[in-house]
């Protein structure tokens, strides 16, 4: 079984492939305005097995479409997995982020919650404006530093792993740049890695290793993970997760 594969197994039982939380998504939804708002049109993007793209049906008068390019993530969805969405409300996607079948400014919101890093926040934030109709709403969350300066361990992993993490700062003026007017930031509470993430995963191990047969490449995923909750829990005052919102602004 390849490394994808392996992951996939890994992160599809798990109700959430990232952190994040039912609460800090449903405070993403107040800070943009779109709870009085009706016969929405939202996509998730890189939606996983759903936990947010249910908050969203939910929360708002909304029809969601729920995109990831990996199908076993949405056949956890349809299972409903993630508790009672309104029926209906939900329509799934396979397609990758960088290859979707939309046409221009299609949506009233797009959320992002942990995925748009897999082009990249800039690349991400730029390609997605064209698919938002004028006023509509982004929300993402992305790996940021809390802090202008750092421990060298933590600078120096997250630099060759993500590049693109940065300060909030940093990234509220991308989305200035590239044609949104930032509404909304918050970062995400440790809750969110700990509790909703990281147990979770952990409580997982056992049986991911026993799919397995406790192989090399199965041995080789659960260590990278381990390594990765250990700089969490060394360095969570340094960085996480924020969640940014913005509105696409005039032409």
């Amino acid at each position: 079984m390849d490394m994808l594969a392996l992951l996939v197994d890994l992160h599809k039982h798990n109700k959430r492939q990232g952190p994040g939380g039912d609460d800090e998504t449903q405070l993403a939804i107040r800070l943009s305005g779109l709870q009085s708002a009706q016969n929405l049109r939202i996509a998730d993007i890189g939606c996983g097995t759903g936990a947010q793209t249910c908050v969203l049906a939910q929360e708002l008068d909304a029809r969601v479409v729920a995109v990831d390019f990996l199908a076993e993530f949405l056949e956890m969805l349809d299972d409903g997995m993630q508790g009672e969405a309104v029926p209906g409300s939900i329509e799934k996607l396979v397609a990758s982020m960088d290859d979707m079948p939309f046409e221009p400014e299609d949506f009233d919101a797009i959320w992002s919650e942990g995925a748009i890093y897999n082009i990249g926040f800039e690349a991400g934030i730029r390609a997605l404006r064209r698919y938002l109709k004028p006023g509509g709403v982004l929300a993402v969350s992305e790996l940021t530093w809390f802090t202008a300066e750092r421990p060298a361990a933590i600078e120096a992993h997250w630099t060759k792993e993500y590049p693109e993490i940065a300060t909030a700062g940093t990234k509220i003026a991308l989305l200035e740049k590239h044609g949104y007017t930032p509404i909304g930031y918050f970062p995400l509470p440790e809750g969110c890695w700990r509790e909703n993430y990281y147990r979770p995963l952990e409580q997982g191990f056992d049986a991911f290793l026993a799919r397995h047969g406790s192989s090399a490449e199965a041995r080789a995923v659960v260590a990278s993970h381990r390594t990765e909750i250990a700089l969490y829990n060394e360095y969570a005052a340094y960085f996480g997760y924020g969640y940014y919102l913005a509105r696409k602004a005039g032409e």
